[in-house]
C-alpha cells in the first residue's frame, strides 16, 4: 500500500504544467489523472510514474485494468 502522504503529493507528470493534474487512486494498484485520463500502475508499492507508462493505459476503462497491474519492464 503506498503512504498517503505521498498519494497527497503526486500528480500526473504529462497535466502538472497546465492543470491539476490530480490522480484518483484504483483499487490500490492505479492511478488514474482525472484531467487526461492516463493511468499509472502502482508496482510491488511504488508508482510509475512516467508519461510513456500512462500513454499505454489512456484508452483502457478503469473497470477493464489488470488488478494487478503487468510488471513494469
Amino acid at each position: 500500500m503506498v503512504n498517503q502522504e505521498l498519494l497527497d503529493l503526486l500528480r500526473c507528470p504529462h497535466c502538472v504544467q497546465t492543470s491539476d493534474g490530480l490522480l484518483e487512486y484504483y483499487q490500490e494498484v492505479w492511478l488514474i489523472c482525472q484531467d487526461c485520463g492516463r493511468k499509472y500502475p502502482i508496482v510491488e508499492d511504488i508508482p510509475v510514474m512516467l508519461i510513456d507508462e500512462g500513454d499505454k493505459w489512456i484508452e483502457i476503462d478503469k473497470a477493464d485494468l489488470p488488478v494487478p497491474p503487468p510488471p513494469f519492464s
